[in-house]
């Protein structure tokens, strides 16, 4: 791997990923982050419910994430998320199932609802992904 940057995700049930990652695509608050070598420090907020995925080698790898922050430092990135799970981890038909009901039960508009629905969403992207 040319230009590398240690990769760090954790959930407060487990460590997710820790490696060494080319590039890493990041759900946060107020948008989609690409973070590779020599990328700015920053600290932000991530979506209520995101597709983040990260290059390893060759290999294109999806996570669904639930929430959390990400610190980007020289050389490293780390997410701290207040869920995550593998695509490979994801249910696609309980997924799909979660997403309908939260869509149905979204129509109060009301900002819980709506990140029941973000996270139900982010479940079915990443099955979509894998």
């Amino acid at each position: 791997m040319a230009e590398s940057i240690q990769f760090q995700l954790v959930s407060p049930e487990r460590m997710l990923v820790d490696e060494r990652v080319s590039e890493v695509q990041i759900p946060a608050r107020e948008g989609y982050i690409g973070v590779m070598a020599g990328h700015a420090p920053l600290l932000s907020e991530l979506m209520d419910g995101g597709v983040l995925t990260f290059k390893a080698g060759a290999e294109l790898k999806t996570l669904a994430v639930y929430g959390g922050f990400v610190e980007v430092q020289p050389g490293r990135v780390r997410v701290l998320a207040d869920a995550a799970e593998f695509g490979s981890e994801i249910d696609a038909e309980k997924a799909k199932a979660r997403l309908a009901v939260a869509l149905k039960a979204s129509g109060g508009d009301t900002a819980a609802l709506l990140a029941e629905v973000a996270k139900a969403q982010a479940a079915v992207d990443t099955v979509v992904k894998r």
